[in-house]
């Protein structure tokens, strides 16, 4: 699809692309691959809303860029755990919205519940944007040429979906298994999204952004030995931040992508098929439209259940 690879910077993705018109939403924006994609895409000219927790934090974030390249950036907050916040952000969001990119998450969390009952993880990665992509269904659909970006990981080659239990409340809870899981779910909702929204010219991928040095996403986990090797039995090399964002970048504008819908994108390519004993490429069971169709309907019912 095209030259660019695994050291791709976002800058060189959108090199030459005049974004001007084109509205954009990012969340979990105010640090790591997040704050570079939305530098990006403000540097080229796009207007964007920085999306954090925290609505001083998300601010303080849109500021700093602006400072630093003169682009239209506006922060605001969404707490994805929070569907009262998300409705809040949806209600009054005016006009068409090009581009929604999900890039908000945690990782590898202790158990925590939100006040629905919901599992962390699986609420703040895919519940809370499934129903913030919903609340912004009109809004894409009028664009005419929206695209849903949706920030998963190599991460979910360790587990499928559990539909019988998606906030683990009968199966012993693993922290590992649970972002799996949520990974998982953020391809399947790209998949059916991209199903979806093709009558109203929508279209949706996912992505697995690398190994990123550094970021808050490893803020529950320990440090790793001085031993660790980076690249480990894999082959597969740290990204630095600029690299990181490049895939969701590309996804989120390039004119190399064209019509391409429902996909997962690693390295700025379309991925291979998994293969054991590489940390790369598609599983199995995240290609499965019936499996992305059932857990958008058990999704909805979550959320229908959670607003009574």
């Amino acid at each position: 699809m095209s030259s660019f690879g695994a050291h791709t910077t976002a800058a060189e993705v959108v090199e030459g692309l005049d974004l001007g018109g084109l509205r954009v939403v990012v969340t979990g924006a105010a640090s790591g691959i997040g704050l570079e994609t939305v530098r990006v895409l403000a540097g080229a000219g796009a207007d964007v809303v920085l999306t954090a927790r925290r609505l001083e934090q998300a601010e303080r974030a849109a500021s700093g860029i602006r400072d630093a390249v003169a682009g239209s950036v506006t922060g605001a907050a969404i707490d994805l755990t929070d569907l009262d916040s998300i409705a809040a952000f949806t209600a009054g969001w005016d006009g068409p919205l090009d581009v929604l990119v999900g890039n908000a998450g945690v990782m590898a969390s202790p158990l925590m519940r939100t006040r629905y009952g919901w599992e962390l993880q699986l609420a703040t990665n895919h519940i809370g944007h499934f129903a913030l992509a919903e609340g912004l269904h009109s809004a894409l659909s009028a664009s005419g040429r929206a695209r849903i970006v949706s920030v998963s990981s190599v991460g979910h080659i360790n587990g499928d979906v559990d539909l019988d239990d998606l906030n683990f409340e009968r199966r012993e809870y693993d922290p590992w298994a649970a972002y799996s899981q949520s990974k998982t779910a953020n391809i399947l909702f790209a998949l059916e999204a991209a199903s979806r929204g093709e009558r109203d010219g929508i279209i949706a991928n996912s992505l697995n952004p690398g190994r990123i040095a550094a970021t808050n996403l490893s803020r529950h986990l320990a440090p790793p030995p001085a031993s660790f090797d980076p690249a480990g039995s894999s082959g597969v090399s740290v990204k630095d931040i600029p690299q990181g964002a490049a895939t969701s970048v590309m996804l989120a504008v390039s004119p190399l992508i064209g019509t391409t819908t429902g996909r997962y994108f690693e390295d700025c390519r379309i991925a291979e098929a998994y293969r054991p004993g590489l940390r790369r490429g598609i599983a199995p069971y995240a290609t499965n439209p019936r499996h992305a169709a059932a857990l958008w309907d058990a999704t909805e019912k979550l959320i229908v259940s959670a607003r009574g």
